[in-house]
């Protein structure tokens, strides 16, 4: 045959679709993972566009995920996400996708990888390889099968679906530099064009750098589309993380941090005001605690990604954090409610009051099944690295 076939599902996770593909049916040698996973996506395409494979030609439709057997005795699966490019092939796997997180335990029942109830509650330990932590997912299930329909509506997924509610466990230091690598809740960060700006740069669920949007001459009450077309604003943004990635010891300069898409991922927060979602749908200063605008694999994410919704509540929890610093009296850090462009997302952090260490942040997802079969990718993409 021309082509290889691979087992695999299609499935979205919160507001995010992946390819989800079995450990068992991938090359035993992971260096081959990266041009496989291109070539399954359909880069690159310097149309941004992946006419030619399973993405979207957005960061959120261009993800490969894929379960295994445990390797840590805490765990029932191991989970690896990939950030797969859209106009080159570059696949980066520093970070975990927290939306496509909430699919990985409902797969895995399914598919008669984790032991659990005929009806009920199901509830697997999951263990993202890529930060090291542990995911506890709790979702129903009936009859073996994991529920999908649900009371449940999460912004930006049209419907309402069953929930799974997703506990990261021992959130911070993902990247083995601490919650604050850069050495503090608030760090300078000079940029080229002589400006001078406050970020906090906390790793917790994925590396996150905050910034407030006044500063860096963004505005969070816009929609993505108009944030992506503004280019002075875009590349101010990339250049603060990249400087952020070599602060926080993720690379060594500025030419690896720019390579590594997917971590840090830098956004704008801002206090509560008067906006309207990408439904058209409009939100008082009253209905939120805080604004914020996110930048994923170099595009203004059209809602949040949920890795960067737990990092925002974990920085809320810190005095002195620039986030901290948007939110009105009487926010409640358990139910922190975020202004985002596909509406109101609620998330929340829970901070032990002994040691003052951040234990768990909790956001519940939807998630569904949508087809399953084969992946088809042709041997002539599969040997083309350009």
């Amino acid at each position: 045959m021309s082509q290889t076939r691979i087992p695999a599902a299609f499935i979205r996770g919160g507001t995010s679709k992946a390819v989800v593909l079995k450990r068992a049916d991938l090359p035993e040698d992971e260096t081959d993972w990266p041009v496989l996973f291109a070539a399954i996506m359909g880069s690159p395409d310097p149309n941004m566009r992946q006419l030619d494979g399973m993405g979207g030609g957005i960061s959120s439709l261009s993800k490969i995920c894929i379960i295994g057997p445990a390797t840590r005795p805490d765990a029932d699966i191991d989970y690896t996400f990939a950030q797969v490019g859209i106009k080159d092939i570059n696949v980066d796997f520093s970070g975990n996708c927290g939306n496509m997180s909430s699919a990985m335990g409902p797969f895995a029942y399914d598919e008669g990888l984790v032991i659990g109830p005929r009806d009920g509650e199901a509830v697997v330990r999951i263990h993202n390889t890529n930060s090291g932590k542990l995911i506890e997912a709790r979702f129903t299930v009936q009859d073996g099968q994991a529920v999908v329909d649900g009371d449940l509506e999460i912004p930006g997924v049209a419907g309402t679906g069953a929930p799974v509610a997703l506990d990261f466990l021992d959130p911070t230091d993902t990247a083995g530099h601490g919650a604050f690598p850069a050495g503090g809740v608030v760090s300078r960060v000079d940029l080229t064009d002589g400006r001078c700006i406050k970020a906090t740069m906390i790793d917790a669920a994925m590396p996150s750098v905050f910034v407030l949007s006044n500063e860096v001459g963004g505005d969070t009450t816009v929609l993505p589309e108009e944030i992506d077309a503004n280019g002075p604003l875009m590349a101010r943004l990339e250049e603060i993380r990249c400087r952020a990635s070599v602060a926080m010891s993720m690379t060594a300069d500025l030419d690896a941090a720019a390579s590594r898409m997917a971590t840090p991922k830098v956004a704008m927060v801002a206090p509560p005001a008067r906006y309207s979602d990408l439904s058209g749908q409009s939100h008082a200063p009253d209905s939120h605690d805080l604004q914020i605008r996110m930048i994923s694999a170099g595009q203004a994410h059209r809602a949040v990604p949920v890795t960067g919704a737990l990092a925002l509540a974990c920085a809320a929890q810190c005095e002195g954090s620039v986030v901290a610093g948007c939110l009105p009296d009487g926010a409640d850090p358990l139910n922190l409610r975020i202004g985002t462009p596909s509406g109101i997302v609620s998330v929340g952090a829970k901070r032990d009051a002994q040691s003052e260490k951040i234990s768990a942040a909790r956001i519940l997802r939807t998630q569904r099944r949508l087809m399953d079969g084969f992946v088809y990718v042709t041997d002539t993409r599969l040997h083309d690295t350009n």
